[in-house]
């Protein structure tokens, strides 16, 4: 968490009169609703579960916009300002947010949910399957430690009784080990797509917001546990609807996903690029379309947030079909519901693309 400069003294009343106007009420007994913005649709549907009944938090990155390409808008800009408590998922993602972070006003603080407790934490891959070379600071063999990495915690300091999962090492020395202190630049930032990653923000979530606004801890505490409740069911929901099509390939847009497809065993052949900012030129796309015929992939997948043609290009005269992937949930209704609206559509969209459906 990062302090940030002080706020108007105003603002608790004026989000308090939001919070009614939207019909919402606070608890009974409660204080006044702290004020909270979201840096994505995701983290945002996240923070509105547990802060459900209380008040609702403010969103950044809204519609169809993509955090990689994202810059900050005036109205965007004037819910920061207004926000006590910023929860995002970190710089590697959201990095229009690094510079505002650091000069919005006193006495509001920042929560980097990649920095959560009992994440599972994977290192970004430099192309899936086609590729085994570096990428930014990566090893040669990243690719091929990813899903040992995944098998623990990122943080050994975790709440309860997952502090041993880490073998009893220190949460620094194991850091300072791995990622150089607490440097998670060479991880993978799609946490999200992974429930039980969503379940361990969401405790990071309730602490904070507690913490801030201690007169509602007691229903902030009671809204977790229920989402977390939910995101279990979730997780084997999901899993269940996915195992027919566990072995099936498939490509996808840019490497996103990973977290979604280590939870639930599927099996990713590799990524149009890397991150939607670097496209590919015309020698990479006939590569890639000899090997999507080469591999048998089932699937390629575009996502809204950017333009189909170019997976239409490469299904083209091949075996695969065309699909969407949404890791965002652009076309869904802002809300404590997103999330989970959110992961089973993909898993949906996945089976039917995967089984031609």
């Amino acid at each position: 968490m990062k302090t940030l400069p002080s706020l108007r003294s105003a603002l608790r009343s004026s989000a308090l009169a939001l919070v009614l106007a939207a019909g919402l009420a606070p608890s009974a007994g409660a204080g006044e609703a702290v004020a909270v913005a979201a840096s994505i649709k995701p983290v945002h549907s996240l923070v509105a579960a547990v802060m459900d009944g209380v008040g609702a938090p403010g969103i950044i990155v809204d519609g169809a916009a993509s955090p990689h390409t994202y810059a900050l808008k005036p109205s965007t800009a004037r819910v920061l300002e207004k926000a006590e408590l910023i929860f995002w998922v970190g710089p590697r993602l959201e990095t229009f947010l690094v510079k505002p972070l650091e000069t919005l006003g006193a006495g509001a603080r920042s929560i980097e949910l990649g920095e959560a407790h009992d994440l599972t934490l994977l290192p970004v891959r430099a192309g899936g399957a086609f590729e085994r070379h570096s990428h930014d600071d990566e090893d040669d063999d990243g690719d091929e430690h990813g899903h040992r990495e995944a098998a623990q915690p990122h943080d050994t300091h975790a709440h309860g009784e997952a502090a041993k999962d880490h073998d009893g090492h220190a949460h620094a020395d194991q850091e300072s080990r791995d990622h150089g202190g607490h440097d998670h630049d060479g991880m993978d930032s799609h946490i999200w797509l992974d429930p039980m990653n969503a379940k361990a923000m969401v405790h990071e979530i309730e602490e904070a917001l507690s913490e801030a606004d201690p007169a509602n801890a007691e229903r902030y505490k009671a809204n977790a546990e229920a989402v977390e409740a939910r995101l279990d069911a979730l997780t084997a929901e999901i899993a269940a609807e996915l195992a027919p099509v566990k072995d099936r390939s498939f490509v996808v847009f840019h490497d996103a996903y990973q977290y979604f497809e280590a939870r639930f065993g599927l099996a990713a052949a590799g990524s149009i690029t890397v991150s939607p900012e670097v496209m590919p030129g015309a020698e990479r796309v006939a590569d890639l379309r000899a090997k999507i015929k080469d591999l048998k992939v089932a699937c390629v997948f575009s996502e809204p947030q950017f333009q189909p043609k170019l997976v239409s290009v490469l299904v083209e005269g091949t075996q695969a079909r065309a699909g969407v992937l949404d890791p965002l949930g652009a076309d869904l209704a802002d809300g404590p519901e997103l999330y989970f609206d959110l992961i089973r559509g993909l898993a949906a969209s996945v089976k039917d693309c995967l089984s031609g459906s």
